[in-house]
């Protein structure tokens, strides 16, 4: 799997673009799946630290117990108001690993603003693929990228 700083390191041109949509608003819509498979939406927040990303939730969430069942998901950035999505529209599909380690779980809460207000679930999200689709004129850009591979851009009309 792949850290944030290693996206940032194979995808210079589309990693910054991302992380701006993450950083523009605090809100984001997380995809997680159920017990029987089926998706499950939550809103979420995430945290940039270092070389990796992370993801926090209350002790009990629902959220949490699926993403600790399986930790396959999915991260789409808050668009803002309106419908002009100026910076594009951001998604991550990601593996999340719930931290365990203390030296980790230490690390995590030294990077936030302030500490976790009670019990709580932290993981970090690993990257399996990204995808920034930009309006150009009259047409998408659609910018796709997965571990290991070149920035794919496509453009539909």
């Amino acid at each position: 799997m792949t850290t944030w700083q290693e996206f940032e390191q194979q995808a210079p041109g589309l990693a910054p673009r991302i992380r701006a949509r993450f950083e523009a608003h605090k809100h984001h819509v997380l995809a997680t799946l159920t017990k029987d498979g089926s998706p499950r939406v939550s809103g979420t927040e995430v945290d940039f630290h270092g070389p990796e990303l992370y993801l926090g939730s209350m002790a009990g969430a629902v959220k949490a117990a699926d993403l600790r069942r399986d930790g396959r998901c999915a991260l789409h950035a808050n668009p803002g108001p309106g419908t002009d999505l100026a910076g594009g529209d951001a998604k991550l599909s990601l593996r999340a690993v719930e931290l365990t380690d203390p030296a980790e779980i230490a690390g995590y809460e030294a990077g936030l603003p302030e500490p976790p207000p009670g019990p709580y679930h932290a993981f970090r999200l690993e990257l399996t693929g990204a995808v920034l689709t930009e309006v150009a004129g009259d047409h998408l850009v659609i910018s796709s990228w997965h571990p290991g591979g070149p920035v794919r851009v496509v453009e539909r009309r």
